[in-house]
């Protein structure tokens, strides 16, 4: 194997940006999963070849820090490599930068699962010859089990909609961050407020899942959750400037 650090540029089109012209939460996190997925292609343990396998990587935890999103029209660089990887477990981190300026860093926790069982297990493939970055974190903190017991207030309901569906036949990850999104004060989204974010899935929702969308002010900023039947599918701890 190699290309063990992959770097891949991206357009940012108006497609992908809010109102004040830069870059969805959610395309930003699109935009480093889909890095990751070519990253994981070139590499010979992409989705193709899991599939053979009957096995998936599933995004588990990520936290995003910003020191600037995006805009219209920017060519980002992102950067990828994995930090670790055993077993049904990697972590992998991403830089991005625009003309050398580095705007965004994440780390994440990734876990293999087996999708006809829909349960964690090792990695099939060998991975033997992939060098990994033990000592290369990119963010200030690592992802973080979230303490989920923190008070949030319902601020909604949504059922899940046929154009929340990806490939895996379950609500693609980007549209939890959507979802709390469209329901934190505008303010907050558009005037570049936001420092970082953290999340946590734990669970997956299906096509027609009527879910709550909980959320609450912290001393940091905002804590969400998406709960289904009082039982919590989707967290993230939001931090402000």
């Amino acid at each position: 194997m190699e290309k063990s650090v992959f770097e891949k540029e991206w357009e940012i089109y108006f497609t992908q940006c809010y109102s004040n012209g830069r870059i969805r939460f959610s395309d930003l996190s699109n935009i480093l999963q889909l890095t990751a997925g070519e990253h994981a292609n070139a590499v010979g343990f992409g989705f193709k070849e899991m599939a053979k396998h009957n096995q998936t990587w599933v995004l588990s935890r990520i936290r995003i820090e910003i020191a600037r999103l995006p805009k219209w029209m920017d060519i980002v660089k992102v950067k990828t490599w994995i930090q670790e990887l055993e077993g049904a477990r990697s972590t992998r981190n991403f830089e991005i930068t625009v003309n050398g300026q580095i705007y965004v860093t994440a780390t994440s926790y990734w876990a293999v699962i087996n999708t006809v069982k829909r349960s964690s297990e090792t990695l099939a493939i060998s991975t033997e010859n992939f060098t990994t970055y033990p000592d290369r974190p990119a963010t200030q903190r690592p992802f973080s089990k979230l303490d989920i017991s923190q008070t949030v207030k319902n601020l909604d309901e949504y059922c899940v909609n046929l154009s929340d569906l990806d490939i895996v036949n379950h609500a693609n990850n980007v549209k939890y961050l959507d979802w709390c999104m469209d329901r934190l004060p505008i303010e907050l989204v558009l005037t570049n407020q936001i420092k970082s974010l953290e999340m946590n899935y734990l669970r997956e929702l299906r096509y027609n899942d009527t879910v709550e969308i909980n959320g609450d002010a912290t001393d940091q900023g905002y804590f969400m959750t998406v709960t289904k039947q009082q039982r919590i599918h989707f967290a993230l701890a939001i931090e402000t400037k």
